[in-house]
């Protein structure tokens, strides 16, 4: 059988052999990708307000993470574009950094409230400035929070757009953070280090 969409790995394939499931995989390659994003998934997307995102550097070590906004924040530019804004937060920038080595990158949009239902987007990712991307495409409207700006864009050239289905896709409601005093907790920039040993002070 041919796969006018994408052609598996050669580990994918080998674990099919071995597993058995050469036909089921075949058939999921011919039906479900695609390498371009269907109306169906474009609308999709215009809808998410937030997508997990994979990179890797040049020696393949990989970081994943999670990115979050008004619906449709990541932007479709065509049916084998998209593009989603890169703010300062805490400095680091680890995906685009990654990027800059290694284009290679993996989205998963999910929708967890109405149709229980994921998105895998993979491609290529190239990093352009705000103005750069605004003045071929004006319409990307600015950020609704107050003096929040993208210090960057991926800007993300489509290989492979396919289904993530919904069997053990957990139903969520959105829902207001509580009001009123949160339980006491570290500072986030706390939360997950050590504490900071005290010192052996002599007795004296």
């Amino acid at each position: 059988m041919t796969h006018p969409h994408t052609a598996p790995s050669r580990g994918e394939r080998l674990l099919q052999m071995h597993l058995g499931t050469v036909e089921r995989a075949d058939a999921f390659y011919g039906r479900q990708v695609h390498p371009y994003l269907t109306t169906a998934m474009r609308d999709f997307i215009s809808r998410q307000s937030m997508v997990f995102l994979s990179t890797a550097d040049s020696g393949g070590h990989c970081d994943a993470t999670f990115r979050a906004g008004p619906p449709g924040f990541v932007a479709v530019l065509d049916d084998r574009t998209l593009a989603y804004p890169e703010y300062r937060g805490n400095g680091v920038l680890a995906s685009a950094g990654n990027i800059t080595e290694n284009p290679h990158i993996g989205l998963l949009f999910m929708d967890f409230t109405h149709e229980h239902i994921g998105l895998h987007v993979n491609g290529s990712a190239q990093l352009v400035g705000d103005q750069e991307l605004r003045t071929t495409h004006p319409w990307i409207p600015a950020d609704p929070a107050p003096g929040r700006h993208p210090v960057l864009w991926t800007l993300i050239t489509l290989h492979e757009a396919y289904v993530h289905c919904s069997k053990h896709i957990p139903h969520l409601e959105p829902a207001p953070r509580p009001s009123g005093t949160p339980r006491a907790r570290p500072k986030d920039t706390d939360y997950f280090t050590e504490p900071t040993p005290t010192p052996n002070v002599p007795a004296g």
